[in-house]
């Protein structure tokens, strides 16, 4: 009983989304519904991080929900359900990005918190949101995905290997470059703004 509980005593989340998937797995709608807008607006976030292409982002998210909708009862436990999710999404984008030839542009508003702020800290903000962004776009897809998935999603690095399908190493060889290759980018964007 005790791994069926999370952090603060209440019911462990996993647990939830592996039921849910069970309840799919048997044709469930109302599970499936449940499931969707869990993880409608993650998908969103990590898709958006990768293709900046409103029409693929909804295309890629409803994608990857199919396919959970189609192959729920595939899912072994061998990794968190968000870990398998996320996985799917990851390989309909890279499909997406190579089938789509249209440039893609940032839009950061997607993800902004304009909650209670000061006008000037809201334009700070978001300028400095751009800036992260237009990096990001900079970096080669398997990169990106390392960067998104650990800093936007809080996924560690063996949930990160389960997704992107490689060796922990790799994942860790990944973060490392594109680490560095971000402090280049910044760094360039500060001096020529200066």
């Amino acid at each position: 009983m005790q791994q069926e509980r999370g952090r603060m005593g209440g019911p462990n989340p996993e647990s939830e989304e592996v039921r849910l998937l069970a309840r799919i797995a048997a044709g469930d709608r109302v599970a499936f519904e449940a499931l969707y807008r869990a993880y409608f607006p993650r998908l969103s976030r990590f898709i958006g991080r990768m293709a900046r292409n409103a029409a693929l982002i909804e295309e890629v998210v409803n994608d990857t929900m199919l396919v959970v909708w189609q192959k729920a009862a595939s899912f072994d436990g061998s990794c968190k359900v968000s870990t398998w999710v996320f996985a799917i999404a990851y390989r309909k984008t890279l499909k997406g990005l190579k089938a789509s030839d249209e440039p893609v542009e940032s839009d950061a508003s997607l993800y902004e918190d304009d909650s209670g702020n000061q006008p000037e800290q809201t334009m700070k903000r978001q300028q400095l949101q751009q800036t992260v962004a237009e990096a990001l776009d900079q970096l080669p897809p398997a990169q990106r995905a390392v960067m998104v998935l650990t800093y936007y999603h809080d996924m560690a690095y063996n949930d990160i290997a389960d997704v992107v399908e490689c060796p922990l190493n790799t994942v860790k060889t990944r973060m490392f470059h594109a680490r560095h290759r971000l402090k280049d980018l910044l760094w360039n964007e500060r001096e020529s703004s200066q």
